[in-house]
Parts: C-alpha cells; sequence; structure tokens
C-alpha cells in the first residue's frame, strides 16, 4: 500500500521518516557531518542492527551510539543555545583525547540532557572565536559549505611580505587538497620583522590559512580567529573564556543562515544557579 492509498487517519498516524544524522544532530550526539563518519564507521544502531548511511528513522526507532540510547527528539523541542568561547593555544577541539590534552569542552557550562556542539573546528595553535549550539541544526547550517560563511582571521606573519605574493593569495593558489584563496587582505601594522594582517576566507578546510601563507614562503607565528559571520570576538572575553549569547543575537545568527528564530526557554531557578555558579567559576580560575 502506498501513501495514497493511506486514509486520512492512517496518514495521520504514520510518523515522518527523516535522514538518521538529522535525527542525532538535532539530539545533540554531533553535528551531521560528524554523524555521518559515525555511521560510516559502523558506531550507531538502529533498533540493534549497525545503521548504514541512507538509513531514515522516526520517532519509534529506537537509536543508539556506541551502545548508549539516544532519545529522539522534536524540532520543537530543541533548546537553541550558543556560546561563544575563546579558545586559548594549546586547547584541542574533541570531548575526549587519548593524550589527556585540554579540550575545548573541559570549560564549558555543563548541560542536563543536552550536549554543545562545536561549530567547525580551531587547530592547537589556534586561538580566538569558537562557536558552539545545542541546536544540531543551527550547526549543521553555520558549517555547511553551501552556506558560504566569512571566517575572519587576524595573522601575524614573519618576514617581508610583497605586494605580488598578497595578490597571489587574493587571486587563488592551489594547494594540495585544491584551489584556495582570501577573499580580503588586510595590513594592520606591525614591528620588526613581524607584521599582522587580517585576511577572510569562505571554507574551513585544514589549516588554510597557514598553508596560503606557507604557499609564499612566509611564516605565520600567531593566528587567532576574530569572527564567524555576523559573530565577532567580544572584547571583554578574555581567553578560555566564555559567554552566552542572549536572545536578539541568537535570533540574528538563525536568520543569517536562513532559520526561523527560536525563543530560549528560561532556566528553572536550580538551572540558572548552577549556571551562575559556573560563569563565577571559570572567573575564579582565570584569576588563580
Amino acid at each position: 500500500m502506498t501513501d495514497q492509498d493511506l486514509t486520512l487517519e492512517e496518514a495521520k498516524d504514520k510518523p515522518t521518516d527523516e535522514k538518521l544524522q538529522k535525527v542525532l544532530a538535532r539530539a545533540g550526539v554531533g553535528s551531521r557531518r560528524e554523524m555521518e563518519r559515525w555511521i560510516a564507521g559502523g558506531r550507531v544502531t538502529i533498533n540493534q542492527e549497525t545503521a548504514q548511511l541512507g538509513d531514515r528513522v522516526t520517532w519509534r526507532d529506537q537509536l543508539a551510539v556506541d551502545g548508549k540510547p539516544v532519545m529522539v527528539v522534536s524540532p520543537n523541542n530543541v533548546e537553541r543555545r550558543v556560546l561563544i568561547y575563546n579558545k586559548p593555544e594549546g586547547e584541542i577541539v574533541t570531548r575526549s583525547d587519548p593524550e589527556n590534552r585540554s579540550t575545548v569542552f573541559d570549560k564549558l557550562p555543563r548541560l542536563k540532557g543536552e550536549r554543545w556542539i562545536a561549530v567547525g573546528r580551531l587547530d592547537i595553535n589556534t586561538s580566538g572565536l569558537l562557536l558552539f549550539t545545542t541546536d544540531g541544526e543551527l550547526a549543521n547550517a553555520l558549517m555547511h559549505p553551501s552556506t558560504t560563511i566569512e571566517r575572519e582571521y587576524a595573522v601575524r606573519v614573519m618576514g617581508h611580505v610583497t605586494m605580488d605574493q598578497v595578490t597571489a593569495m587574493h587571486q587563488g593558489v592551489l594547494l594540495d587538497d585544491g584551489m584556495a584563496r582570501f577573499n580580503d587582505i588586510q595590513e594592520f601594522g606591525g614591528e620588526g620583522i613581524n607584521r599582522w594582517f587580517h585576511v577572510v576566507i569562505m571554507e574551513g578546510r585544514n589549516r588554510e590559512v597557514r598553508r596560503l601563507w606557507e604557499s609564499q614562503g612566509l611564516r605565520v607565528n600567531r593566528l587567532k580567529r576574530v569572527r564567524y559571520g555576523n559573530v565577532f570576538m567580544p572584547p571583554q572575553l578574555r581567553a578560555g573564556m566564555w559567554m552566552e549569547m542572549p536572545q536578539s543575537e541568537i535570533n540574528a545568527l538563525s536568520q543569517f543562515v536562513g532559520m526561523r528564530p527560536k525563543k530560549v526557554k528560561r532556566r528553572l531557578p536550580k538551572e540558572q544557579e548552577s549556571f551562575e555558579r559556573q560563569q563565577k567559576r571559570q572567573r575564579t580560575r582565570r584569576h588563580v
């Protein structure tokens, strides 16, 4: 029997299916691209059977990642919270590290029944603006190549930079993984052999900013992200500290990627107290 053969009542009862990676991302397990890798790696099961890329699920299905159950969440019940984090050098963007190095998740506020999803990555030697959200759909929209979001970096370069080199990086350079270019390059002064530049790229390939400068025989000795789309690094936010984005800015970020605004639910009194304690703890940690 096809969907056209269903009666009105049967159609109402028929659960709507969705892509597995989309459901997992909405549940806060990770971004869609990350979930696709986990599915391909055999880490996800549907009704106790190993999932495959392309599988679709409904709210009736039982999902698990690494053997741990995942609750299927309705789009209307997903919280859309956003954190701005000033990542210091030396931290890695992963939930756990076999070498026990510091990770960006170590300092984030704890959530009950939700998880922070990192919007993109910064390598261990890069500092600056990193966004986190509880909404997998927002994370996917912010990272998807089709969105073409500007990422702005402050770069300190060692060596003399010529106009020919700047022009080459602006027009495009062939790297190992294809053509790459800066959409904008502006000089911001400097001292001695070190010069500061601000550059803008539209994608987030691995070490792309550093590799573009290296293609011109120049070395980057400081790299900090200062903007992601319409979100700028707050000047008062010190390295290793986070702040939660207010509702108005979350709405602007949502609209920036073509999503409808969603009102953030007010925390219960105990949840608010816990959140405030964690905010105070990071300030105390900063002064230790």
